[in-house]
């Protein structure tokens, strides 16, 4: 297996002549094996010979995940027994949709974070630390696990939670990188400095971070990661997926966006109406997936909302690369004449060393209208304490929300669920 493939090197014009001839099989596959798209393609009197550059791809309407939760069983391209593994993502309307994988979607998969963890400078023989579930359904710890025993790299499973148990197993394994939400880092920091661990001398050179964004638009370090590098100088690299993606987009050595994968998904970035937006703009990302067996998706719209940049990396890939993901669509906000994304409001709170938890909780008015209502744990003076973060809202983000204190103990517990794969600091009540 080629862990740097050489498609990601070529021109610009040669990896857009191998995407398209990629699309074609693709194509031809959906009408073969699809019934959603065989009655997409019917409806809309779409003939796939005349879909033949990625610029054609407009003329097919785009797959919401409406469309997914509504007619799931539709989407499968095989029968049931070829089915290997079965994992769900939360859909819009409540019921969560249904991902299946035959064999040959579980090796792609594995390729997908093998080829992503070599860009981001994993090599076979390292140790790797998962601080991530690999059951509940969970796509993404499956993976990991997958490319990792793909590339040859060594792996700790050690699933999220307990910092005394991860220090233990750093201790003892001596892993290179660590796999994990970057905020739960700050936990084993404090347990660390509590209990007197040397932890700046540890064999971590790294961390994959997932599930929150480490990174500012213009690629400089969030104030989420500048907490961390303050106390442990380690490396942190930023990756992207999703389920319906089935891909990853990795940041490599250079920092500077996660890098596309050609053989394994189109990518698009549109505005509102539907339309490629200019470059430098922000648009949501639209994907279309190679290679996938089971599932695969068209012009699907992920609904979270990016920045593409196309100048080459210093690392010779000449692939295009994400940004930080700036918002979802869905959750958006209009605040008193101000579009805000929950990204943002994690940083200013994150700004905070004295807020020990938080959850931004967004409603509707009596009148409809957006109402923000921040909820926080401190052991800080709340008289001088909740003036002190308004005025930081107002400089940032020119908006005021409403600020309530909560013991630690009892946000902890809606943060901090058991059932979620990452810290609940959002809740949509719209």
């Amino acid at each position: 297996m080629e862990l740097y493939p050489s498609i990601e090197k070529s021109g610009v014009q040669e990896i857009k002549e191998f995407q398209e001839e990629k699309l074609k099989e693709l194509l031809e596959y959906l009408e073969k094996n699809s019934p959603f798209y065989q009655k997409l393609f019917k409806e809309n009197n779409i003939r796939i010979q005349d879909i033949r550059t990625l610029e054609d791809l407009q003329k097919i309407p785009t797959t919401t995940k409406n469309n997914l939760q509504q007619n799931n069983h539709d989407f499968f391209c095989v029968s049931n027994d070829k089915i290997v593994d079965y994992s769900t993502t939360s859909g819009t309307l409540g019921d969560p949709v249904t991902f299946g994988l035959s064999d040959n979607d579980l090796e792609r998969l594995a390729y997908n974070e093998a080829i992503s963890f070599a860009c981001a400078g994993i090599q076979k023989g390292d140790v790797v630390q998962m601080i991530t579930t690999i059951d509940k359904r969970f796509m993404a710890g499956l993976a990991y696990f997958l490319g990792l025993r793909k590339m040859g790299a060594s792996v700790v499973r050690m699933g999220p939670g307990i910092p005394e148990l991860q220090w233990d197993s750093i201790f003892r394994f001596k892993p290179k990188y660590l796999i994990t939400v970057p905020s739960f880092l700050l936990k084993m920091i404090d347990y660390a400095e509590k209990n007197g661990l040397d932890f700046k001398n540890s064999s971590v050179y790294g961390a994959v971070c997932i599930g929150e964004s480490i990174k500012n638009q213009d690629f400089t370090d969030n104030i989420l990661s500048q907490r961390i590098k303050e106390k442990w100088n380690i490396k942190l690299f930023s990756t992207y997926a999703s389920t319906e993606m089935s891909t990853a987009f990795t940041e490599c050595e250079s920092q500077i966006g996660g890098h596309h994968h050609p053989e394994l998904i189109i990518t698009e970035i549109l505005d509102d109406e539907g339309n490629l937006v200019k470059e430098g703009e922000s648009g949501e990302l639209t994907i279309t997936t190679l290679g996938v067996e089971a599932m695969p998706l068209l012009r699907f719209k992920t609904g979270d909302i990016v920045k593409a940049h196309y100048e080459p990396c210093h690392c010779g890939r000449n692939t295009l690369r994400l940004g930080p993901v700036l918002g979802r669509k869905q959750q958006m906000i209009k605040y008193k004449g101000t579009t805000l994304y929950p990204p943002a409001m994690n940083d200013i709170l994150n700004d905070f060393n004295t807020i020990s938890c938080y959850q931004i909780v967004i409603k509707s008015s009596e009148i409809g209208l957006d109402e923000i209502i921040i909820k926080v744990s401190t052991d800080h003076d709340t008289e001088n304490f909740i003036p002190e973060i308004r005025d930081h809202f107002r400089a940032k983000l020119r908006v005021s929300p409403k600020i309530e204190v909560m013991r630690f103990e009892d946000l902890s517990k809606h943060v901090h669920n058991p059932n979620s794969r990452k810290p609940i600091t959002f809740i949509d009540l719209r």
